[in-house]
């Protein structure tokens, strides 16, 4: 890439904004499942989490750039969570007790992830994966793993 244009210099994503139809709904939705602890709010105008190093933010989709309101049934983003690898499973226990639908139960990929996926509120995609190796199939869900030998 050329070094003057600007973007050679670009070595991380810092934040991610979520744009939402409302606002306090999706709000509820990732303090309530996550149990992410707001950051920074300005009521009715914003809201951020802190994940990990990365800045997840909720703002009302409303400013001219911002486009029209997208179908209900149609996906606008997908996140993706890495966790444990017994933790996809935790998290589909607990979208079950919590009633909320799921697209894809855990599966073991092709490629070395175990995914979870579901939607918000306003149809974004959730993806709750793990790493996994072909012998790393058993693990607890402090993310300790326990190498299984193939036979």
């Amino acid at each position: 890439m050329n070094e003057r244009s600007g973007f050679g210099a670009i070595r991380s994503v810092d934040y991610i904004i979520v744009l939402c139809d409302d606002l306090e709904r999706m709000k509820r939705f990732y303090t309530d499942l996550f149990d992410f602890q707001v950051e920074d709010e300005e009521e009715g105008q914003w809201v951020g989490f802190r994940v990990g190093t990365l800045f997840l933010g909720l703002r009302p989709r409303g400013r001219s750039y911002d486009g029209p309101k997208t179908p209900d049934t149609s996906a606008k983003i997908q996140l993706s969570f890495r966790v444990p690898p017994a933790d996809v499973d935790v998290a589909y226990a607990t979208l079950m007790d919590k009633g909320i639908e799921v697209i894809e139960p855990p599966t073991d990929q092709d490629w070395p992830h175990r995914t979870l996926f579901f939607a918000d509120p306003e149809n974004n995609i959730i993806e709750i994966f793990a790493d996994i190796h072909p012998r790393e199939t058993a693990a607890t869900s402090s993310g300790m793993h326990r190498v299984i030998e193939s036979k």
